[in-house]
């Protein structure tokens, strides 16, 4: 499998569904009869230090964050009208979790703009629950680091996007 991408020592990634990371290390480890490349990732979030080989990173979906850019239209796209999602707690549930695994900016973004006006129609389920929080934790932390602001900042202009003011 050739390697998309190549992740340097320090640099900031996106691990879907687990969170924000930094690359520590690139270590050999010995498998068989081969020596195989990791990368040791630490996950401040979870405290969670983890080791994926270089190989399968692309295929787990392990990404640089996001430009600037890319941050900005993912908030954008949290004030944005959307489709209705299913009533069916259990298929919205699914499509939402395909949607974390998937992992990009805009995905997640648009997990937390729907889950976010669902709870204001009926309290989530707890599994449901727990999805939106982690959207809502891996929106702000990816989009803090690519806008260079504190999360507190971010998780602000989030709510602000889901609840605008009333003229």
């Amino acid at each position: 499998m050739s390697k998309v991408k190549a992740f340097q020592v320090d640099q900031k990634v996106v691990y879907p569904s687990q969170g924000v990371g930094v690359i520590k290390s690139i270590i050999q480890k010995k498998f068989k009869d081969a020596k195989i490349p990791y990368y040791v990732i630490y996950i401040e979030v979870t405290d969670m230090t983890i080791m994926v080989p270089v190989d399968k990173a692309f295929g787990l979906g392990i990404r640089p964050t996001v430009s600037r850019d890319e941050a900005n239209k993912a908030l954008e796209l949290i004030s944005e009208d959307y489709d209705p999602i299913p009533s069916d707690w259990k298929m919205r549930y699914q499509m939402n979790l395909d949607l974390l695994k998937k992992g990009s900016i805009r995905d997640i973004a648009s997990i937390v703009r729907s889950l976010y006006h669902r709870s204001k129609v009926k309290e989530l389920p707890i599994l449901e629950r727990k999805l939106y929080d982690s959207a809502l934790k891996l929106l702000v932390d990816e989009a803090s680091i690519s806008l260079k602001k504190s999360k507190e900042d971010i998780e602000g202009m989030v709510f602000s996007r889901l609840e605008p003011e009333e003229e």
